[in-house]
């Protein structure tokens, strides 16, 4: 301290002993610190003095009260006070165990304190604009009164914009009314506060904040809110992202035991009607093989088993694309041939189903480099969908063209039932099937359709999406890039090499 200050206990003799001592009191003394520490003050002072403080050191024990000492000569040291402070220091249950003995600076010489006043108004102007957190001070007009380099760092103000103004223009507007209302509650409480609010930015952006507000009270009752404010936006997003990462998780398992529920029923079902015919064959139910009802029977063998391979065969083939595991056996071919003949062998179940097919494929379609049994596989996909979903009359339209930047485009469209809007993404993912009435009588198998058709083609650098709505039919729109497009001409001069290898190859033979 700036001020002479010193500690003393009572000894058994009814001595004061000095306990510790400051430096400005061994200068008041004139004294080094051995000569005074553990020695009753009857050592270094001279008799009337020491006799003056030993009187108050009486009555501040016995009374345990705050006890003062003015007017007292100058000791050697030469340092000036005006008298001495004396407090009793109470143990925990209440008596007086030591004496706090500090001196009264002389009221002629304040150099010490403004000294000291300044020195912690030096550090406490350092700690708010060196502190990293960002610090609002307000006045009960709510005026922001001063704001640190944090502050204009975090939040791009200058402190020409804010300084003067009301803080609640820095508030997100829904939150303007409750942040005023804490505000003047708070300053006329004296409490403190913490919590979180969105606090606008310069470029207009919103900012997550944390912030704790402390009432501050200066001389004439002058009262002052700090507030330190904490930009925790990139907090509060990547909590965001966790949570939607959780619930994508959540969906994904949902969807997979709904798959493996719809399996269950999916593959128990064919293999039902193979064992079920099977064992009515092995008994001969109904007579000797030769029974024309076995043949109906073996029929149905052969359909259940069909579809039950079918089933297998997407889980496999959407486990291998997910793993990675597909190999594309590209080469260039006409993609109008393969069309054309996925139209001609749906057309049977198309005509069953009283469905008319129709194709729109230019001669001039230019060929296309990919896996060609995929992509015939992603067309059957397609097409036997836009039969299953659609209604007896209707029309199935089968396109392909080329746009302007080079990318080839092949569409097919039902007249069916369609696809809710909401509904489109969770039909393109994986397990994903539609659950209304309207589907859910036609839908058939895994739910691996699309989601399987839509990974083959992404396979080769292409698009599938989905226009629909209810009742007014689907539309799967097939992009495939440039970079897969290949010329007639280059198609022709590649098949016609191929043809020649080939009879080389069987003349060698020969």
């Amino acid at each position: 301290m700036p001020v002479p200050r010193f500690i003393v206990k009572p000894d058994e003799d009814g001595h004061y002993v000095i306990k510790e001592i400051n430096a400005r009191a061994l200068e008041y003394f004139s004294r080094r610190r051995e000569h005074i520490i553990g020695k009753p003050i009857v050592d270094f002072m001279d008799s009337e003095n020491a006799r003056h403080f030993e009187q108050a050191f009486e009555v501040c024990m016995k009374q345990k009260v705050p006890v003062t000492i003015q007017a007292l000569p100058s000791f050697p040291g030469g340092v000036r006070v005006y008298g001495f402070w004396i407090n009793p220091i109470l143990d925990i249950s209440g008596n007086a165990v030591l004496i706090d003995v500090m001196a009264q600076p002389d009221t002629a010489d304040d150099s010490i304190l403004q000294r000291e006043r300044d020195d912690a108004i030096s550090l406490l102007t350092s700690i708010f604009d060196v502190s990293e957190v960002s610090i609002v001070v307000t006045d009960h007009h709510r005026r922001i009164v001063r704001v640190n380099d944090s502050f204009v760092r975090a939040f791009g103000w200058k402190r020409d914009d804010v300084i003067g103004e009301d803080f609640s223009f820095l508030i997100a507007p829904e939150e303007q009314e409750v942040a005023i209302r804490n505000h003047d509650r708070m300053m006329e409480s004296g409490m403190r506060s913490s919590g979180e609010m969105k606090m606008l930015r310069k470029d207009g952006a919103v900012a997550n904040a944390l912030f704790t507000t402390a009432t501050l009270e200066l001389s004439q009752r002058r009262r002052f809110q700090v507030a330190t404010i904490m930009d925790i936006t990139l907090r509060k997003q990547m909590e965001v992202s966790l949570r939607m990462a959780k619930e994508r998780a959540d969906a994904a398992n949902n969807a997979k035991s709904s798959f493996l529920a719809n399996m269950s029923h999916e593959l128990r079902t064919p293999l039902n009607a193979i064992i079920g015919f099977s064992e009515i064959m092995m008994n001969e139910t109904f007579g000797a093989l030769g029974s024309p009802k076995y043949s109906e029977y073996l029929g149905d063998i052969h359909l259940s088993a069909r579809h039950l391979l079918e089933i297998i065969n997407e889980v496999l083939d959407m486990s291998k694309i997910e793993a990675g595991k597909v190999d594309l056996d590209e080469q260039p071919y006409n993609i109008r041939d393969l069309i054309v003949s996925v139209t001609r062998m749906m057309t049977s179940r198309a005509f069953t189903s009283k469905v008319e097919m129709i194709s729109d494929v230019p001669d001039d379609l230019p060929g296309l480099k990919s896996d060609p049994r995929l992509i015939r596989q992603v067309l059957i996909n397609l097409v036997s969908n836009a039969i299953k979903f659609s209604k007896e009359g209707g029309k199935i339209h089968i396109k392909s063209f080329m746009k302007n930047d080079g990318d080839m485009i092949i569409s097919v469209q039902d007249e069916g039932i369609g696809i809710p809007k909401d509904k489109i993404k969770d039909a393109l993912e994986p397990f994903g099937q539609i659950t209304d009435s309207q589907h859910a009588r036609e839908q058939q198998g895994t739910g691996l359709g699309l989601p399987l058709a839509k990974a083959m083609i992404e396979l080769h650098g292409g698009t599938l999406s989905l226009e629909s709505d209810v009742g007014q039919g689907t539309k799967v729109i097939i992009t495939l890039p440039e970079r897969r497009v290949v010329p007639l001409e280059q198609l022709t001069v590649n098949t016609s090499k191929n043809k020649q290898s080939i009879a080389e190859k069987d003349d060698t033979d020969d």
